[in-house]
């Protein structure tokens, strides 16, 4: 008897076409198929478990350096053994590439592999049959008595075969298809559908405007209604008594194939990604979908023009709904009385699956989506999301990954997937901006408020079940209000609180707000599941001026995004190209009128949602700030490995990749071993960098021009010795360095105080004659702006041989230039670090979160887990930004660290190990100026 089964060590996959045919053939044809193995079968098993876990070339677009085939390698077997890896390739060496050339080689082979693995199996399985039915021939009649036994097992090899059969067949459909789309067959079909698709989503778009302006009474507040509400049990009952009621859209829906997820920080990087793609060897063989936000993919102008995430996701859904219910109508079901309800013309089931089939023929990014779904009169934001069962590479942001909600509603299934999370240097922190939530007092009262008068204008109209539901919503957000000192139905301005701040476990946060007997999970299904954040917005929005008390209370400063997932949207936004997104300043200014129509309750569903997180997992932060519109609760979660965990649990393979993953043993530690990763599933893999050694010259400075010694810690940063001995410093750079120099500050509040002093002292005049200073926007649009006329000033001073030797740019660690911008060449020939940037240790959530690291995990090298996290986050932000500078194998830059505390062994070890590797460390200012006057006079006389 032989048993098929996976190769010892691999994870068994689902749901590919083929996932289960090792576990079938286990427990199928093992037990009790007698099978033959020939030869030419041993060596064919010799020949697959040859193929795994090593390759010996790469398909890559031009002759890759030696490292980036070495990644390749080091991914290609973290791939196949399931591994969580560690990837760590500088900016400038092909990660992007690298990722996409070595990771598709693994799936093009892994496909392949379970085919022919598949084929044998299935001969094998037809031969089993054809055997016993030969042997059944030959069987005495004595052995009749067994025929029960004998046909179990006949049915089970017939099963087995059909199931290969069948998989096959789904199979070699699937690559037809793929195949015709890709031949541009269906470009016809597409030309003659356009000029009807035209008319009709006109005539559409105008039925649904007139419509709505005809709409009166309250027979149109039919859609603000919340819909009778079934419990989890009894929805089971109801299905399992009349079946599960079946979606259009659902006939769409097909099997999810093996897949590789890739995920980065920002739209932009995402968008880069693709680039690579369509430049790569495998552009024209792999099936590949980009997943956005309605924000960023929506085509109806009517929604887009709504501006705010909430708003356009709100009336999607509407729509969506109203789609649904016509759909109903139409057969047979009787509509209530009123005027017909708008839905979306882009959104039609044909449309979108000729969209679907377009899209997986062919690479597109975010721009080209649009483009298209405007040519096909289809919504880009759900055809998208069809094209990811049959997608080989899905592309999309992080929140669609790590966050499960976002995730499930997404249609994304991580079950046996590879998952590539790019730019995870800030990964941690990420899951858990993510996670958390905060309410501001006047946000409460403004939400109890709507929510009351709503629950008042329908409440003969409300089943009871949702009455219920309501009014414990209200309960809690008063238990709420009640822990910040005020009381609902009052003015959160004209109520006054004692300042202060306390720290509170969730559990004891709930007895605090006598909250602690309401089952918050059914609230939070009752959230999902009844939309009433979203009806309850369509109501404030709709009555506004007609009697309900809106977010009048709540100002612009007020109203922030405060529910996790949303805030985090905001801040990818912010790395988006600042002329196609508005800053958040802009958003101030340009949404005043259309905050005070939104309501709360989606940022108190988030609160909520937060709140049924695990006791020890998270703290609440209720912060006192004199007045109850000013004050906050704020959750805030501890363990971000507690949401990893599930993703790390479900994918075949996770890679975690950054230009700077250092410090990865704290990395591995907080995410990894907390999260239940044994050290043998994780491997780590960090490169050198391809520009030869002589092109880098870090230096770190312990003492300026005149001696004083550079140490910037909060006491002597201010002082006006210290500041003036930056700027001579500053001046000594510029004198010698060409092009461009990149100075960072540790804070935006340090860089507006030395600037000032500065400019007092003459020292910003002394260094404009040598370079023109340009510094940071305030504004997110008007990064681009600053950095284009950077450029250009350092053109025009390369080109004119003028007084001025190129530009200075002061700029902040964390802010808008530190991460993400591309300082090549002339445009970074030197970055400056003033200090280190260490994060406020006096802030209460540090405070915290360093407490639960101190408790939770050991202590290593005689630091504390706590004193860990300074350092990292310090050092994390030091590595990004100093990463601005040598993008490429033939540019070169120096470094210059200004603070003696870069000195110290365990600091310098946080380094990136092409760059700690080349440090040299001065006591005094002389050595270090004449190093840095020696290399770039070196690079001047070999261009030269």
């Amino acid at each position: 008897m032989i048993a098929f089964s996976t190769p010892a060590g691999k994870p068994k996959l689902s749901p590919s076409p083929i996932s289960n045919f090792n576990s079938l053939s286990s427990n199928t044809l093992s037990s009790q198929v007698p099978i033959t193995v020939t030869e030419e079968d041993r060596k064919c098993s010799g020949r697959f478990r040859s193929m795994e876990n090593s390759r010996a070339q790469f398909p890559f677009p031009y002759q890759p350096y030696n490292i980036q085939e070495e990644f390749m390698q080091a991914l290609y077997s973290a791939l196949d053994k399931g591994k969580v890896g560690i990837f760590e390739s500088p900016t400038g060496t092909g990660k992007s590439l690298s990722l996409i050339c070595g990771a598709l080689s693994w799936l093009t082979d892994y496909e392949e592999r379970k085919r022919q693995e598949a084929a044998a199996l299935l001969q094998e399985g037809e031969a089993a049959l054809s055997t016993n039915a030969a042997q059944s021939s030959a069987v005495s009649s004595s052995a009749e008595l067994d025929w029960i036994t004998d046909f179990v097992q006949k049915k089970a090899e017939r099963d087995l075969v059909s199931k290969l059969k069948e998989e096959e067949l789904k199979r070699k459909k699937r690559e037809e298809r793929l195949e015709m789309i890709r031949n541009n067959v269906q470009l016809k079909y597409a030309v003659k559908r356009k000029s009807y698709e035209e008319d009709e989503a006109f005539k559409l778009l105008q039925l649904s405007k007139e419509e709505q302006v005809e709409a009166t009474g309250d027979q149109e507040d039919e859609e603000l209604i919340i819909a009778e509400y079934e419990s989890d049990d009894e929805s089971k009952i109801k299905s399992r008594f009349f079946g599960a009621e079946k979606d259009e859209d659902d006939e769409l829906v097909e099997e999810h194939v093996t897949k590789i997820y890739y995920c980065s920080r920002t739209h932009s990087q995402l968008a880069q990604f693709v680039h690579e793609v369509q430049k790569s060897p495998f552009s024209k063989d792999i099936s590949v979908v980009t997943l956005g936000s309605r924000q960023n993919l929506c085509i109806n102008e009517e929604v887009r023009q709504l501006g705010s995430i909430q708003r356009i996701n709100d009336r999607c859904m509407e729509m969506q709904k109203n789609k649904h219910e016509k759909h109903h109508h139409e057969e047979g079901v009787k509509r209530k009385r009123g005027p017909a309800k708008s839905v979306c013309p882009y959104n039609k089931a044909s449309a979108l699956q000729q969209m679907r089939d377009v899209v997986l023929g062919a690479v597109h990014d975010i721009e080209q989506l649009l483009k298209l779904g405007r040519e096909t009169h289809s919504c880009p934001y759900y055809s998208t999301r069809l094209a990811i069962p049959p997608a080989q590479l899905v592309v999309l942001p992080y929140q669609m990954v790590l966050h499960e909600a976002t995730r499930r509603a997404a249609g994304v299934q991580l079950k046996g997937q590879v998952l590539i999370i790019d730019e995870a240097h800030n990964l941690s922190d990420t899951l858990s901006c993510i996670h958390s939530a905060e309410l501001s007092g006047a946000q409460l009262c403004c939400a109890h408020s709507q929510l009351s008068q709503y629950a008042d204008r329908y409440k003969s109209r409300l089943k009871a079940k949702n009455l219920m539901y309501i009014k414990q919503i209200l309960f809690v957000i008063e238990g709420l209000v009640r822990v910040l000192g005020g009381k609902v139905g009052q003015s959160p301005q004209s109520q006054t609180t004692q300042p202060g701040t306390e720290m509170l476990t969730i559990n004891n946060f709930l007895f605090k707000a006598q909250i602690d007997n309401i089952n918050l999970f059914k609230l939070q299904r009752y959230f999902e599941k009844s939309m009433i954040s979203r009806k309850l917005g369509g109501f404030v929005e709709k009555y506004a001026g007609s009697g309900v008390t809106l977010h009048t209370h709540c100002n612009n400063k007020e109203n922030r995004r405060t529910e996790g997932l949303n805030r985090y949207l905001q801040t990818l936004q912010s790395n988006q190209n600042p002329g196609t997104v508005p800053s958040a300043d802009q958003q101030e200014s340009v949404e005043t009128e259309k905050v005070l129509s939104a309501s709360p309750m989606m940022q108190v569903e988030g609160f909520f949602m937060a709140l049924t997180n695990s006791n020890t997992d998270g703290r609440v932060v209720v912060h006192k700030q004199g007045s109850l519109s000013e004050s906050s609760v704020k959750f805030l979660l501890l363990n971000p490995a507690v949401h990893f965990a599930q993703v790390l649990e479900e994918c075949r393979a996770v890679i975690i990749a950054g230009g700077t993953m250092q410090p990865v043993s704290d990395f591995k530690q907080e995410l990894l071993f907390s999260a239940g990763v044994g050290e043998e599933r994780i491997t780590e893999f960090s490169c050198g960098h391809v520009i030869p050694p002589e092109n880098i010259l870090p230096l770190v400075l312990c003492s300026g021009p005149s001696g004083q010694e550079l140490e910037f810690t909060f006491q002597n940063r201010d002082t006006p010795r210290m500041m003036d001995e930056t700027g001579r410093i500053l001046s000594n750079i510029c004198n010698v360095v060409p092009g461009g120099v990149v100075c960072f500050f540790p804070s935006y509040d340090y860089s507006k105080r030395i600037i000032s002093h500065w400019e007092a002292s003459g020292t910003l005049t002394r260094l404009a004659n040598k370079k023109k200073i340009f510094q940071e926007p305030k504004k997110a649009n008007q990064v681009e702006q600053v950095l284009n006329e950077f450029s250009r000033c350092i053109q025009r001073c390369s080109a004119d041989c003028s007084g001025l030797t190129g530009a200075l740019l002061f700029s902040v660690v964390g802010g808008k230039m530190s991460e993400g911008i591309n300082f090549s060449d002339d445009l970074g020939r030197c970055v400056v670090m003033v200090g280190m940037p260490y994060p406020n240790i006096k802030s209460p959530e540090l405070q915290e979160k360093m407490s639960y690291l101190d408790k939770h995990l050991p202590h290593s090298q005689g630091r504390s887990p706590g004193q860990a996290l300074i350092e990292n986050i310090c050092m994390k932000a030091v590595n990004q930004s100093i990463g601005r500078a040598i993008r490429h194998r033939g540019d070169y830059s120096s470094v210059v660290l200004c603070d003696r505390r870069y000195s110290r062994p365990a600091t310098l070890s946080k380094l990136p190990t092409w760059i700690k590797d080349r440090t040299t460390t001065h006591t005094t200012f002389g050595p270090a100026f004449a190093a840095l006057r020696k290399f770039f006079l070196e690079k001047k006389q070999k261009k030269a």
